[in-house]
């Protein structure tokens, strides 16, 4: 699955609070829950329980919460720029401004740790991380995410 058809531009907030790490997951779960008809104390709950088990900031100012969800059809991800970094406890000590939160159905198996390693590579491309940190509008977002990835992996 590629990144454009998880994520659509209702999905994407190109310009969204920072705060606490707690407050930035509440507010991917809420954008899960009005685009996808989700409740946002499940997602939430869910976000929350899989980032005790780790920080899920991949370092360069990026984040990818991930949980599994009872009663998603499908995975599906939310993608926030915070116009505040927020400290996540990142591998490299940096805040946050970038969030990829991928959904996927309980009963996912591996095609969510697929298309985790894919959003981790792909938000890996300095370039493309600055491109995003740029765009004005989730359409623009949208369409610099959903592109075909370089090779490269350069950080």
């Amino acid at each position: 699955m590629n990144i454009g058809e998880l994520l659509d531009a209702r999905a994407i907030a190109p310009r969204a609070g920072g705060g606490s790490k707690k407050q930035v997951l509440s507010a991917v779960a809420d954008i899960a829950a009005r685009s996808f008809g989700l409740e946002a104390s499940q997602v939430l709950d869910a976000l929350l329980e899989r980032e005790a088990a780790g920080s899920t900031g991949v370092g360069h100012g990026v984040a990818v919460p991930h949980a599994r969800l009872p009663g998603l059809a499908r995975m599906r991800a939310v993608f926030m720029r915070l116009e505040q970094p927020t400290p996540f406890e990142s591998v490299d000590d940096q805040p946050v401004d970038l969030v990829f939160a991928l959904l996927a159905p309980a009963e996912a198996d591996t095609e969510h740790l697929r298309t985790l390693a894919r959003v981790s590579r792909l938000l890996r491309q300095g370039d493309l991380r600055q491109q995003i940190r740029q765009a004005r509008t989730a359409e623009s977002i949208h369409a610099l995410l959903a592109r075909e990835p370089k090779q490269s992996t350069a950080a």
